[in-house]
């Protein structure tokens, strides 16, 4: 299925452009043995005309014939081509960018490809519980990789220190694993997905 840019999409954004949209399916918890339990999300990929997609996902566990049970959790965050910070960006706050948008052009984004030939990234996830990750890491086409450089926690919150995710584009659908570091341990599979792209 070919990938359709948006005509009011923001230059930097084109990079990340196929993952605009709706999408949804099942995954399993942990590293999906027989006895992982089993989950539906529904993901969500927006922009407004600014430099950054808006993420939702909203997941529930579900019974193994992806009928739901119960809510699972929401989270919520933004994804953006990482670069410097240029004169005429936004902010803090409701500061207005002086120039929307600040690169104008594909040549103005190219100029930003990293020596892998991808373009570096980063994603801001915020979660119920006081628990925020601040990721970066790449886009090589269909393919993204992120690491956590902080994992903020609230004081109310369950010990959580690092995470890496993976997200992919195969034959049409959006697939994703998600590694947690938690209660003591280093990475480990903390759940994963297979979702189709709503029309």
């Amino acid at each position: 299925m070919p990938i359709e840019i948006p005509t009011d999409l923001t230059p930097e954004l084109v990079p990340l452009s196929w993952l605009i949209g709706e999408w949804e399916g099942r995954g399993r918890l942990g590293s999906g043995e027989e006895d992982s339990e089993h989950f539906i999300q529904h993901v969500s990929f927006t922009h407004n005309g600014l430099p950054y997609l808006q993420y939702r996902a909203e997941s529930w566990l579900s019974d193994e014939d992806g009928t739901k049970l119960r809510p699972l959790t929401v989270e919520i965050g933004f994804w953006a081509l990482e670069r410097e910070l240029l004169e005429a960006d936004g902010g803090p706050g409701l500061v207005p960018a002086d120039i929307v948008p600040v690169l104008k052009s594909a040549d103005d984004v190219e100029a930003r490809r990293n020596k892998d030939g991808g373009f570096d990234i980063s994603v801001s996830i915020s979660h119920p519980g006081g628990i925020s990750e601040l990721y970066y890491g790449q886009i090589k086409g269909p393919q993204i990789s992120l690491s956590t450089d902080m994992v903020m926690r609230g004081s109310h919150s369950k010990e959580y220190t690092a995470a890496t995710r993976i997200y992919g584009l195969v034959e049409g659908n959006l697939l994703w694993r998600w590694d947690v570091a938690a209660g003591g341990k280093s990475l480990q599979a903390h759940a994963s997905a297979i979702l189709n792209r709503l029309s």
